[in-house]
């Protein structure tokens, strides 16, 4: 395996992510940072689409914090805040750049800090070694803002001397004052600076809410097409039949182009995938994967038929007509009950011999199956079978790879560009290569493959987190989905990458899950093969399905194949290795 310092990523576009900017600063001081002070103070109003925390610096700069009462807006999301007493100033350490500021509003009579922190990036400006201010703007007529750059520890605590008596932008200098007409066309000027400012402002953040949109997974809520609206949508639909005997009972989900109904069809209990007329293309893509010959699975959901038609009176839109699993998602299944050693097993065994079969690229009966990664494995996206086991659904992201050994005529839809490789669904699931955009597009088929054993990973840890089994002194605590224990039900793209990607954090693995099995850090040492920071030293999905099938039955277990083998030691204390008597063996 190759180490990720040793492994070469081809990135074709930079990182980006938008949503963790500031865009609250174009607030700061109003018209001041507004116009006048915006061309000598970018970086903090305007992040660029490109920002530097995508090659975060090796060391960080410490920096005073302090934001005046009044002031709209703030820069802590530019550091991280260090205790360092109970009221301000405060400490800051950046985390994208090596540079501090500082911000001055001086009068006839003082000089009053308004704004302390960290630059986000690091500009030329930034090499002086002590705070030197320069005249910014004149927020009223006996006062003016000053600002300074520095690139040493606490540089921006006080700055080193003011500009001589007399130069330009000091209060009470002498120098030529503008006559009234002037004056009338400088308010004019700002005025239309910061209309233009406001515009862009207004583009960028809706760009950005269409990207948030994309990152989590969901489609920006559209309008339904209206009669006479000049398209007809209709006519982008293919030949699909209507089935008078389908019947919609209840619905089960709802996102923002799709409703999942439960219904039947000729007296059998079926799920109902409902488009919406604007999302024949996503339609058709889930239905050419699930009409792939070779796709049938036990752990996959069996695809029925694709039809046309709505309940009622709703427009009459393409449907996939698929199984019905009554038992629901993991997710609520696993809100709603514990599982023995046994079933847990059950469950996470199943679940890896869906996405190993779905990764495989295969010949069977004379018929070929590519290679296929799911690109949103959720708990929400698994269903609980009768059996107990899980089925794998939701294919609206999943994506054709490049195979092998595939046959002439065999032409799968290629996706356009960089952006439809890395494009992923339920941001809490997605790897840490996807979150801080390094996924290497060099070889996508193999990183979307070890991208799904990411997430493989946490489903995993959900799963054992409900077993009784593996809590011998109290009862499991309730259900949370992975990392909701750190970052709550609703992080943001930011708290995931700081806590996933910087900080290389993981869900908590209790102490007696090492003292469960017959092999001592079996689990621990499992997941921590699946989630690995480094996406080529983590294992494969068929490898975690013959490690799943060697802890729920060692009796059985075979030899790992060499890709599979783990030299690590044991990762459990070394009393666990001659269980105690809380420490329970399923056998």
């Amino acid at each position: 395996m190759v180490g990720s310092g040793s492994r070469p990523l081809l990135t074709l576009f930079p990182p980006v992510a938008l949503p963790c900017w500031p865009w609250d600063m174009k607030h700061v001081l109003s018209l001041l940072l507004a116009a006048a002070f915006a061309p000598a103070f970018t970086p903090i109003l305007n992040p660029p689409l490109s920002p530097s925390w995508a090659t975060a610096p090796p060391s960080r700069r410490t920096c005073v914090f302090f934001e005046a009462p009044g002031v709209r807006g703030s820069t802590k999301t530019l550091g991280k805040l260090l205790d360092a007493g109970p009221g301000p100033p405060r400490v800051i350490r950046c985390l994208y750049s090596r540079c501090c500021f500082g911000i001055w509003n001086l009068t006839q009579h003082q000089a009053q800090v308004e704004m302390q922190g960290c630059r986000d990036s690091d500009e030329p400006d930034c090499e002086a070694p002590h705070c030197e201010l320069s005249p910014r703007a004149h927020p009223g007529p006996r006062s003016t803002l000053f600002t300074c750059s520095c690139g040493t520890d606490f540089c921006n605590a006080n700055y080193s001397h003011l500009p001589p008596p007399g130069s330009p932008g000091i209060p009470g200098s002498q120098g030529p004052q503008a006559v009234p007409g002037e004056s009338i066309w400088m308010v004019l000027v700002l005025l239309g600076l910061f209309l233009l400012l406001l515009l862009l402002g207004s583009i960028i953040l809706a760009l950005l809410q269409r990207k948030a949109c994309r990152v989590q997974g969901g489609p920006e809520p559209e309008p339904e097409p209206e009669p006479g609206s000049g398209r007809d949508w209709s006519a982008e639909l293919p030949e699909l039949p209507e089935l008078p005997e389908l019947c919609f009972s209840q619905v089960i989900w709802e996102g923002g182009h799709t409703v999942v109904w439960a219904g039947q069809l000729q007296g059998k209990l079926v799920a109902i995938k409902a488009f919406s007329l604007r999302a024949v293309a996503q339609f058709q893509a889930e239905r050419a994967l699930y009409e792939l010959p070779s796709l049938q699975h036990d752990h996959i959901v069996r695809f029925i038929t694709a039809s046309r038609g709505g309940p009622g009176p709703l427009p009459c839109g393409p449907l996939l007509v698929l199984e019905l699993h009554p038992k629901g998602s993991l997710c609520h299944y696993l809100t709603q009950h514990t599982s023995d050693w046994g079933s847990s097993m059950r469950m996470a065994l199943s679940l890896a011999r869906g996405l190993a079969f779905l990764h495989e690229e295969r010949w069977q009966d004379g018929q070929y199956k590519p290679g296929i990664a799911h690109r949103d494995l959720s708990s929400q996206n698994v269903l609980i079978r009768e059996d107990g086991s899980c089925a794998i659904g939701d294919l609206g992201l999943a994506l054709v790879l490049p195979g092998l050994t595939q046959p002439p005529t065999w032409a799968p839809t290629q996706p356009r560009g960089p952006a439809a490789i890395m494009e992923a669904g339920t941001q809490r699931y997605m790897a840490p290569e996807l979150l801080d955009k390094t996924l290497d597009l060099q070889d996508w088929g193999t990183a979307l493959r070890q991208a799904d054993v990411y997430s493989l990973a946490l489903l995993l840890w959900e799963i054992l987190s409900r077993c009784p089994d593996l809590w011998p002194e109290s009862r499991p605590p309730p259900f949370q989905l992975a990392y909701e224990a750190e970052l709550g039900s609703t992080p943001t793209t930011c708290e995931l990458w700081t806590l996933a990607v910087e900080e290389r954090r993981r869900p908590y693995i209790p102490s007696t899950w090492h003292c469960f099995t017959t092999d001592p850090g079996g689990l621990r040492e499992l997941l921590e093969d699946c989630w690995d920071a480094d996406p080529e030293a983590r294992l494969t999905a068929e490898c975690v399905q013959q490690r799943l099938a060697a802890l729920a039955h060692p009796q059985e277990a075979r030899p790992f194949p060499e890709s599979c083998t783990h030299d690590c030691p044991p990762l459990c204390p070394e009393d666990c290795l001659s269980p105690p008597p809380h420490c329970h063996s399923p056998l």
